[in-house]
């Protein structure tokens, strides 16, 4: 990011993205300068150096890095930029960590409408400013027409941990309770009723929130939870299946237990789909032990984003790991790993 002399400006409503954004020359320099460091503006960034460098507290730090390749771009209730910063905080805060800053490249493809891209970038920048986690460093690219779809946006994401906690997937153990925060399948039926092939009404909004308020509060009362996770690509059911892996144990959830909208129930029949493979972009899963369930219950449903938390199941001894759900006729079913690609491009 350098400083440059100011060339025509940007026309942010009718121009479109072109190779010469991405060349490394002035109309390059003036889309860094007029969209990403305007939006983005903070003290690291203003120093307009090709990293950031900033001082961290002692102790175990946390980072993740991600991809986001949504289509559409644009949903009810976000678009890829609050999802990026979204997706990326939530996971930071899986670990119990508090997030301190974030990074995002952009592949942009030519052609796209800057309008489009301004929208974004300043929908990115008013969520990391609302979840107090800086975009601190990042990167421009531009391909040629037809080699991208629009704009796809990769983030890394760097927290801390507070002293004292551990919280990871392969610490479930049997007799511990499993607790989810809200309804599932709220994201991938909202970004599903925006696409052309499937378009259909609904009044449904993406789920998409950073979590670690959430996180936060759920740590502060009880320290000892066992292992934190958000069901994104795959759900529900993809989601348990990795952590029973990790931990080496069963899981049996009851159907009548999980929450679900009755319009994502309605979406998924008509579309032959299971809510339990679609996926989350603000619900989260906790494992915690019996004993300590309702007391994390509890402080999930005074916050905003764990009004609808529910205990949904119990972990158990099982050598074969399997997730079964108890339904609700009496029987039970395995819950097994999604099968081949069931919603692409939803996160």
């Amino acid at each position: 990011m350098t400083l440059h002399r100011k060339g025509p400006v940007i026309d942010f409503v009718n121009g479109c993205v072109d190779l010469t954004h991405g060349g490394g020359g002035r109309a390059m320099a003036q889309l860094v300068e007029d969209l990403f460091i305007a939006a983005f503006d903070n003290d690291m960034l203003r120093q307009r150096n090709d990293q950031a460098c900033f001082a961290v507290e002692a102790g175990r730090m946390v980072m993740t890095t991600d991809g986001y390749v949504i289509s559409p771009l644009f949903f009810p209730g976000g678009d890829i930029g609050s999802l990026a910063v979204h997706g990326t905080i939530n996971d930071v805060a899986m670990a119990g960590a508090m997030p301190l800053a974030l990074s995002a490249s952009f592949i942009i493809e030519e052609g796209l409408r800057l309008a489009d891209l301004k929208r974004i970038v300043e929908s990115m920048a008013a969520a990391s400013r609302s979840a107090g986690v800086p975009v601190v460093t990042g990167d421009t690219k531009v391909v040629e027409k037809g080699k991208g779809d629009g704009v796809f946006i990769a983030t890394t994401g760097i927290g801390r941990v507070p002293a004292g906690i551990v919280i990871s997937g392969d610490r479930a153990r049997p007799g511990d309770a499993i607790l989810i925060s809200g309804t599932l399948g709220d994201h991938g039926v909202a970004v599903m009723s925006q696409r052309e092939n499937l378009g259909f009404e609904t009044r449904l909004q993406s789920d998409s929130a950073a979590l670690h308020g959430l996180v936060a509060a759920m740590v502060a009362a009880v320290p000892g939870i066992r292992c934190l996770r958000d069901p994104t690509r795959g759900g529900l059911a993809a989601t348990l299946n990795e952590l029973a892996h990790q931990s080496g144990v069963g899981m049996v959830i009851e159907e009548a237990a999980i929450p679900v909208r009755a319009e994502v129930r309605g979406a998924c029949e008509l579309l032959g789909l299971d809510p339990l493979y679609v996926a989350n972009e603000g619900k989260l899963i906790a494992i915690a032990s019996a004993d300590e369930a309702e007391r994390l219950l509890e402080v999930m449903r005074d916050h905003r984003l764990g009004r609808d938390a529910a205990i949904i199941g119990r972990v158990v001894e099982d050598a074969h790991r399997f997730v079964q759900m108890e339904t609700s006729f009496g029987g039970k079913r395995v819950v097994d790993w999604l099968a081949g690609e069931q919603l692409p491009r939803i996160c």
